[in-house]
């Protein structure tokens, strides 16, 4: 696959690929059934939103819900930026960052016996051990977790621990785009549990934060499919709002804005594809990827806001179903403002401007993720 490809789309896409590219026959399989699920549930979304079983089965069918954890696949980042890219373009709601990337790596990093079908999630919590051997802890904002097999990642002290989560108490939350985000409370023996270095807890956080650069790429050129279409049709004083002046120049700044976001969550892809989520290079092209997308999707949302007018914030208007999903996951596994914080605190102790430019020996000390 061409990791020029994978979040291929947008104002300035590259147009028709060849046949046999199979970035070309992922994507349009992907935006078939995206397309299919989004059509299906025109008119029923809710708040929270609800698990799509449907798509789900579809993605099982067709051997996507776990790419990257499935030996005889041979998928890599490339492809799975294609599958969160292409979902998020349609809303879809269905946990495959946090099945695929997430828990199913971090069972297969710690020698754990997952199930071989239907969702699953990850819960980062913080836990104490009791005295009858017993360790307790509770996880905050865990995506999807009512409806999906949850595997832990509890930090007593300095030590991280993994294990199958059996009978959680879980409180039902949804995040500002109605996604579940639930808080999971749990207790099992401490010989049910595996450790496991820190390292593993970075890369996981790192995986975290890729996922959702690439899903905020598909949820931006979805606010500007709609945003143009909108100005299109829409009519002022006899013509269409595309015509103004004043509007050209607000859809000229948000394809500038997403096309810089779209380079950067190139370059993340690139460096997951060459050197791995557990390198430095992936690492600083995250960093760089979600301080980038942050800031680009909060001048995203506020110009689409501003051309759809009142329409774009009701029920009614699929506008809110990706501008709000911008705003949630642009605070997932670490906002912009404190991957912005780690990039000035590798700036102020790099070498020289080239080695922070091409992300060589870049050290941060700007505080672990969540």
């Amino acid at each position: 696959m061409t990791v020029n490809n994978a979040l291929a789309g947008g104002v300035f896409d590259a147009g028709p690929i060849e046949p046999d590219d199979h970035t070309a026959l992922l994507r349009d399989l992907v935006d078939q059934l995206g397309k299919r699920s989004f059509d299906s549930r025109v008119g029923r979304r809710s708040r929270p939103d609800v698990f799509d079983d449907t798509l789900w089965r579809r993605l099982e069918d067709t051997a996507l819900e776990r790419l990257t954890t499935t030996a005889d696949v041979d998928a890599g980042p490339a492809e799975v930026a294609t599958l969160l890219y292409g979902l998020a373009r349609h809303a879809a709601a269905v946990p495959i960052a946090e099945t695929d990337l997430l828990a199913a790596w971090l069972g297969r990093q710690s020698g754990l016996e997952l199930p071989r079908r239907g969702p699953m999630t990850v819960a980062i919590a913080d836990a104490t051990t009791t005295r009858n051997h017993q360790i307790t802890g509770t996880a905050t904002d865990v995506p999807w977790a009512a409806t999906s097999t949850i595997v832990v990642l509890a930090r007593i002290a300095d030590i991280h621990y993994t294990g199958l989560l059996s009978e959680p108490d879980i409180r039902g939350g949804h995040n500002l785009a109605g996604e579940p985000r639930d808080t999971v409370r749990f207790t099992m023996p401490t010989d049910h549990l595996r450790a496991v270095g820190e390292q593993v807890h970075a890369e996981l956080c790192r995986r975290g934060a890729w996922a959702r650069c690439m899903q905020m790429m598909g949820a931006l050129d979805a606010s500007a499919a709609l945003t143009l279409a909108h100005t299109r049709e829409r009519k002022q004083f006899g013509r269409a709002l595309s015509d103004f002046q004043s509007v050209q120049h607000a859809l000229a700044a948000m394809a500038g804005q997403i096309e810089r976001g779209r380079a950067v969550a190139t370059l993340a892809v690139a460096a997951a594809s060459d050197f791995g989520f557990a390198s430095q290079q992936t690492d600083f092209a995250v960093t760089v990827a979600k301080t980038v997308l942050g800031r680009a999707a909060a001048d995203v949302i506020t110009i689409a806001h501003q051309l759809h007018g009142a329409i774009g914030i009701t029920a009614e208007h699929p506008l809110w179903l990706f501008t709000t999903r911008l705003r949630s996951w642009s605070d997932d596994y670490g906002t912009a403002v404190h991957h912005a914080q780690r990039l000035g605190h590798a700036a102020l102790a790099a070498s020289s401007a080239w080695d922070l430019t091409i992300g060589s020996g870049v050290q941060y000390s700007g505080g672990r993720l969540r």
